[in-house]
């Protein structure tokens, strides 16, 4: 949830944009009357709240059903609701086998030591051809994966139940970024007849009855009923302009499920479901198979055979792409799911250091990871650890996740507090405290600091600035300011000049898929922000006199990321008429005083150790002949621009301001490289 705030002080004029973003980790409600009887005894709150510190989660309230749903929806609304205590528990985000009652209580109850880790196995070890799925090319148009499992002989009282469809939706959230990479779909198998068919079709083609549904509809009709929808609606997007959707079909021509918006009515398991089937359709291979895992390993338990799962057979047809990669003569067959732990050796002394606990040995760190359900012994060789990683930690990647999990297991209040053996002497970064001085500098002017948003829309940015994205431009700038480097430059700062060179034009980086039209790219410049917060002060008194210092990015490709950031420094006069004369002598004034000296000044600074220019720009946010470049010599790159602002942009845009503005820009990195020559 993000608020924007604009504050203005009457004394100080102090103009602030304040972002706050709110993010939340998984809770997961569980009955404490269930963790009670799995962990074998009674806890006080505090107790289970210390235990919930130990194993590295935390306990985010004490409450019941009825009194969550009175601060929903009112006291009228809980009457006769449950007063069992709900213990609301708040897991890692990427522990994805706690996000449901059976993952947390059987990890307590490994941590605690009653219960050895589990052993998933499949049965049987291979799987049927008559329950295989069969995969056709269509589907790599929208969504190529699938991945499925049986779980046999289940058992699912109501709690049970719920708590299976609750850990499906806590991964659509989670894993898998609300069902744009992976969707889940379970199925009573007694009601379907294999083998199954994943393909993708024209909408118009898919016809079935939707789950808790009693109408056939099809694709389109199907987009209709859901669009009003309280929670698919959020999904539909994700198919609903592509030519085909993705459907499952079994070999009798029912429609499974129509991924990633819903299930076909006809196999909807509930309480008496004895087999389910599940499928996970998927853009990512890898978050699928995660994910099957996760929802197998917590349920299995469930099965006649404890912690048993029938595999599935998936086969891409020959023309499919995944089949190509994985087999030169065409036709590829994956058996899913893969229960087998992967092994993974770590450096004992690697991890040592990392807790801080000299006295752990290789025997003592197998012990303590067996109570974080890792299987671990000393190896062969001297000094190592060799750990099995169970399919329920999927989040274990490196040594360091193993160091994070002997730490917490040892207990971070065992480690002793030591004062670390090497001096190190703190300091800010060098950009950080040039920064500092600059804006001190500006404030000292009079001119009131902003912070405005990193991200903003496209029309901020470039359309209401008349700066529309002309990538041939910026690279002539570019190559120019490479070219004029002058005889005080030599060729290996060719590339730094040109980063330094002020593009207005430059195209901006652009989110793939924001949240909101207000955030859908990265700012290429500090003006846009400076202008709409004048915009949301215009009942201030007159002159307003706003500054920020603060990063902007650029696209680069000469950069591993493809984009950079750039600190820069921008301010703007507004009054009844346009001050450029003020903002001017601003200029003029935070250079000087970064050792940089105009050209044209009778008396230059004694310590200058560079000189700039204005020289006549063409800036379409500035109005003709009134706007300049800040040209640095004498490598004669532009560095900036000042200009009074073009009626066009405060009148025609979407700022709405009817007072004259004069505003300058430009980049404080390269004056922090020539500071530190000088």
């Amino acid at each position: 949830h993000i608020e924007q705030k604009v504050l203005f002080s009457w004394g100080e004029a102090v103009c602030l944009s304040i972002c706050f973003e709110q993010s939340t980790m998984p809770t997961v409600n569980v009955f404490k009357e269930n963790l009670e009887r799995e962990l074998g005894r009674a806890y006080t709150d505090e107790e289970f709240d210390e235990l919930c510190f130990e194993f590295g989660i935390e306990l985010d309230d004490v409450t019941n059903e009825a009194e969550m749903v009175a601060k929903e929806r009112g006291e009228e609304a809980a009457k006769g609701l449950s007063k069992a205590v709900i213990y609301k528990i708040e897991v890692p985000a990427n522990r994805y086998d706690l996000l449901c009652t059976e993952g947390i209580c059987q990890a307590l109850r490994i941590f605690k030591e009653i219960e050895k880790p589990p052993t998933y196995t499949l049965d049987p070890p291979t799987p049927s051809d008559e329950l295989k799925m069969v995969v056709h090319p269509d589907t790599a148009r929208i969504r190529p994966f699938v991945v499925c499992a049986i779980l046999r002989g289940i058992s699912l009282d109501q709690e049970a139940y719920e708590s299976f469809i609750d850990l499906q939706d806590k991964l659509h959230l989670n894993i898998c970024r609300k069902r744009t990479l992976v969707a889940i779909g379970t199925h009573d198998l007694d009601t379907l007849k294999g083998p199954f068919k994943y393909t993708a079709l024209p909408p118009e083609q898919i016809k079935f009855v939707p789950l808790n549904q009693t109408e056939t509809v099809d694709g389109h009709g199907l987009m209709k009923l859901y669009e009003q929808h309280q929670q698919l609606k959020t999904y539909l997007h994700i198919i609903r302009d592509s030519p085909v959707f993705p459907v499952i079909y079994d070999s009798a021509g029912v429609v499974l499920s129509m991924p990633p918006i819903i299930n076909g009515d006809h196999s909807k398991i509930s309480t008496k479901t004895k087999n389910v089937f599940i499928e996970c359709t998927a853009t990512d291979l890898t978050k699928a198979q995660i994910v099957l895992n996760t929802v197998v390993a917590m349920f299995s338990k469930h099965c006649a055979k404890a912690f048993t799962v029938e595999p599935v057979r998936v086969e891409y047809d020959a023309a499919h792409p995944m089949s190509k990669k994985m087999s030169a003569s065409g036709g590829a067959s994956i058996v899913y799911p893969e229960v087998k732990p992967r092994e993974m050796e770590a450096d004992v002394g690697y991890i040592r250091t990392l807790v801080g606990a000299p006295s752990l040995n290789a025997e003592k760190m197998a012990s303590l990871l067996s109570r974080m359900g890792i299987g671990s012994r000393p190896a062969s060789a001297e000094g190592k650890l060799a750990c099995s990683i169970p399919i329920t930690r999927s989040d274990v990647l490196h040594e360091c996740d193993l160091a994070e999990d002997v730490a917490i297991a040892y207990g971070y209040n065992n480690i002793e507090a030591k004062i670390p053996p090497s001096l190190t002497f703190p300091a800010e970064q060098p950009i950080n405290k040039l920064t500092d001085f600059v804006r001190q500098e500006l404030a000292q002017a009079g001119f009131c600091e902003c912070l405005t948003w990193g991200l903003g829309s496209f029309n901020e940015n470039n359309a209401w600035m008349r700066r529309l994205p002309d990538e041939k431009k910026a690279d002539s700038d570019a190559k120019a300011a490479q070219e004029a480097k002058g005889t005080a430059v030599g060729d290996d700062e060719a590339g730094r000049i040109a980063a330094w060179q002020y593009a207005p034009t430059a195209a901006p980086v652009r989110l793939s898929n924001p949240k909101t039209k207000e955030f859908e790219v990265v700012r290429t410049s500090l003006l846009p922000g400076l202008l709409k917060t004048y915009s949301a002060n215009k009942s201030a008194a007159l002159p307003i006199q706003l500054f920020e210092v603060s990063d902007v990015v650029v696209l680069d490709s000469g950069v591993e990321t493809g984009a950079r950031n750039v600190r820069r420094a921008a301010a703007l006069y507004a009054s009844l008429t346009d001050g450029f004369q003020v903002i001017h002598g601003l200029l003029d004034q935070v250079l000087g005083k970064l050792m940089i000296s105009a050209e044209y000044a009778e008396n230059p600074h004694k310590r200058a150790s560079k000189k700039f220019r204005l020289e006549a720009s063409e800036d379409p946010a500035f109005f003709p002949g009134r706007q300049a470049s800040i040209v640095a010599l004498p490598e004669k790159v532009a560095i900036g621009v000042i200009g009074i602002v073009h009626p066009k942009v405060i009148l025609d845009g979407g700022f709405d301001i009817t007072t004259p503005v004069s505003m300058f820009e430009f980049n404080l990195e390269p004056i922090l490289e020539w500071t530190c020559r000088s």
